[in-house]
């Protein structure tokens, strides 16, 4: 412990394969302690709720996402339009939900509804055609074998500005470039810190979204 209060208060890096383990054993998010082990970037003066900025999702280590669904005791929840590269990154994502869900975990997931207009007029400005359509299907049958699980899959239909994924008191907010597909926009990541802060605003609009939307069928 002492050399990890060293590494901290000297602001020292240790190696890739050390601070993996160090973060693991303090049950703490990598990019949190060490960002420049990822190449995320921390906020020092500004807001203490940012953990570390990516410019694009692609730059964000996968580790993150599996880090914040892992951890969380309480609640998880999921605001996207399909986000399939979560399958396609971590192959076992449906068991670790559904194991979040058996453990009383609340987890809730918001797909964007293929025959909306908003998932059209996406598909427009991404220049993906019919692309986007087809991934929200895809998605659907991903999640779809979660609600048996007990996990609350529903559909909306709302104009998407960031994708939102969140776990207790950690979130990852994918931010949307008009014209840009998700993967190339940028990535922040937040702790909550106290109330009214950057966290809860994103909250908030996962909760408005959910109000509005529909359970997914579950065939």
């Amino acid at each position: 412990m002492k050399t990890v209060e060293r590494w901290l208060s000297t602001g020292r890096t240790p190696h890739r394969s050390i601070a993996h383990r160090a973060a693991e054993f303090l049950h703490e998010d990598l990019a949190y302690l060490w960002p420049a082990v990822e190449q995320g970037r921390r906020e020092q003066r500004g807001n203490s709720e940012l953990i570390a900025v990516y410019s694009t999702r692609t730059d964000a280590p996968l580790e993150m996402w599996r880090a914040m669904f892992e951890r969380a005791e309480e609640q998880i929840g999921i605001l996207v339009y399909a986000a399939v590269f979560l399958y396609e990154s971590l192959p076992d994502f449906n068991e670790v939900l559904a194991a979040k869900a058996k453990a009383g975990c609340q987890v809730r997931v918001l797909l964007g509804d293929a025959d909306s207009p908003a998932i059209v007029a996406r598909g427009q400005e991404e220049k993906y055609g019919h692309g986007i359509e087809s991934r929200c299907r895809v998605a659907l049958m991903h999640y779809r074998p979660l609600i048996s699980a007990g996990v609350q899959v529903n559909l909306h239909d709302t104009t998407l500005y960031n994708s939102l994924y969140f776990g207790d008191d950690r979130m990852i907010v994918n931010a949307h470039v008009f014209g840009m597909n998700a993967y190339g926009a940028p990535v922040y990541h937040l702790r909550r810190t106290g109330q009214s802060g950057l966290y809860d605003a994103y909250a908030q609009s996962f909760e408005a979204v959910w109000e509005r939307s529909r359970p997914a069928p579950e065939e």
